[in-house]
C-alpha cells in the first residue's frame, strides 16, 4: 500500500496534477507578428497568382482538357481560400479576438473548410487525369470535354466538400467570453466532435489525396523517364516536386492535429508544456500549410510554357492595335537591314495548358 500511496502522491505538486504544471515560456508576441506578415505575403502573392491563372484559363474552359479543367478548379479553390485570409490575419494579430460578428464567423469558416478539401481533391483528380493521359491514353477520361460526366463529377466533388465542411461549421459560433471569439463549440460531446472532424480532415484532405498524388506521380516519373522526348532530368524531377510540395505543405499540419487528437483522447499522456507547445505550433503550421496557394499556380501553370504563351496572348489582346503596330514598326526599324514593319503583331501559339511540360 505504501508504494501505491507514493506513486499517487508523485502525481501532484502543491496539490496540482503534474500534467497541469506549465513552465515553458513561448514567444506569443513574436509569433503574432510573424504570422501576420506570412498571412499578408500569402494573401498578396496568392491573390495575384490565382487571379491570373483563373483569368487566362477561364477563356478556354469549355474546350479544356481534363487536366486544365482540374487546374481551373484548383485555382478557384485557392483563390476563394486566399480571399478570406484578411479576416484570419486580423484574428491572429488580435490574439483570437473576432470583431466581425456571428455571420462572418460562420461564412469565412465555411469557405475555408470547403476549399481546404476542394484544393486537395482536384489536385488528386488532376494527377489521376495526367497519369491516364500519359500512361494509359486508351482509358476513358475522368473529365471528358463532351457530355455531362465532367459537370456531374465536378458538382459531386464540391458537394462532398460542402458536406465535410458543414460537419464542423454547424458548431462554429461566436462565443462571448472576456473578448468575442470564433470557435467550434458543440453543446454536447465536444471531444468526440473535435476528434471526428479532425480525423475526417486527416483522411479526406491529406491521406487519400497524398496517396493518389504520390503514387500516380511515381508512375508518371517512370513513364517519363522512358519517353523519347524527355528534356533531360528536369522533367522527371519536376514530377516529384509536385508530390514533395503537397507533403511539405500539409504533413506538419496534420501531424500536429494528430497529436492534439491524442491529447484530447488521453489528457494525461502529455505534460502541460507539451500541450502548450502543440497549440503554439498549430497556428504556425496552419499558416505554413496555406503556402500551397502560392506554390500551386507556379507549379501547375507558370512553369508551363504553354500557359506563359497564353498569358502573353491574353495581355496582348487588351493592348490597342495601334499601339501594337507602332511597337512592331519600331522593332523592325531597329533591326538589321531595316526590314519593313508588319501591320499585325505575331500571335503566340495557343497550345493547351498542362500541369507540366512533360508529355503536353
Amino acid at each position: 500500500m505504501s508504494a501505491d500511496h507514493t506513486n499517487h502522491s508523485e502525481l501532484f505538486v502543491n496539490g496540482t496534477p503534474w500534467f497541469l504544471i506549465c513552465t515553458i515560456e513561448l514567444a506569443t508576441d513574436t509569433r503574432q507578428i510573424i504570422l501576420f506578415l506570412l498571412y499578408l505575403l500569402i494573401f498578396m502573392v496568392g491573390l495575384l497568382e490565382n487571379l491570373l491563372v483563373v483569368w487566362v484559363n477561364w477563356r478556354r474552359r469549355r474546350a479544356a482538357s481534363g487536366v486544365l479543367f482540374c487546374v481551373i478548379n484548383v485555382s478557384l479553390s485557392d483563390l476563394s481560400l486566399v480571399a478570406v485570409l484578411p479576416f484570419y490575419m486580423m484574428e491572429v494579430t488580435l490574439d483570437k479576438v473576432w470583431l466581425w460578428g456571428r455571420f462572418l464567423c460562420k461564412v469565412t469558416n465555411l469557405l475555408y473548410l470547403i476549399n481546404f478539401y476542394g484544393s486537395s481533391f482536384f489536385l488528386a483528380f488532376m494527377t489521376l487525369e495526367r497519369y491516364r493521359s500519359l500512361v494509359r491514353p486508351s482509358a476513358p477520361a475522368l473529365f471528358p470535354a463532351l457530355g455531362l460526366r465532367r459537370w456531374l463529377l465536378c458538382g459531386g466533388t464540391w458537394l462532398l466538400c460542402l458536406f465535410l465542411a458543414l460537419l464542423e461549421n454547424v458548431h462554429m459560433d461566436l462565443l462571448e467570453w472576456d473578448e468575442p471569439g470564433c470557435f467550434m463549440m458543440p453543446q454536447f460531446s465536444y471531444v468526440e466532435w473535435f476528434v471526428s472532424v479532425a480525423f475526417l480532415g486527416l483522411v479526406f484532405q491529406f491521406a487519400l489525396p497524398a496517396t493518389i498524388i504520390v503514387g500516380c506521380n511515381v508512375l508518371i516519373a517512370r513513364a517519363v523517364r522512358s519517353a523519347p522526348d524527355v528534356q533531360g532530368r528536369r522533367d522527371v524531377w519536376l514530377v516529384h516536386v509536385y508530390s514533395l510540395v503537397f507533403i511539405v505543405c500539409w504533413l506538419p499540419y496534420h501531424l500536429v492535429m494528430l497529436l492534439i487528437i491524442i491529447d484530447d483522447l488521453n489528457p494525461r499522456l502529455f505534460e502541460c508544456n507539451t500541450v502548450d507547445l502543440l497549440y503554439f505550433c498549430y497556428s504556425v503550421v496552419q499558416c505554413l500549410s496555406l503556402f500551397h496557394c502560392v506554390a500551386n499556380p507556379i507549379l501547375y501553370n507558370f512553369l508551363s510554357k504553354s500557359f506563359r504563351n497564353n498569358l502573353v496572348n491574353a495581355v496582348v489582346s487588351y493592348i490597342p492595335r495601334e499601339g501594337l503596330t507602332e511597337l512592331g514598326e519600331q522593332a523592325d526599324s531597329g533591326g538589321k537591314g531595316g526590314g519593313r514593319g508588319q501591320s499585325k503583331p505575331r500571335r503566340i501559339s495557343n497550345s493547351s495548358t498542362s500541369h507540366s511540360e512533360v508529355g503536353s
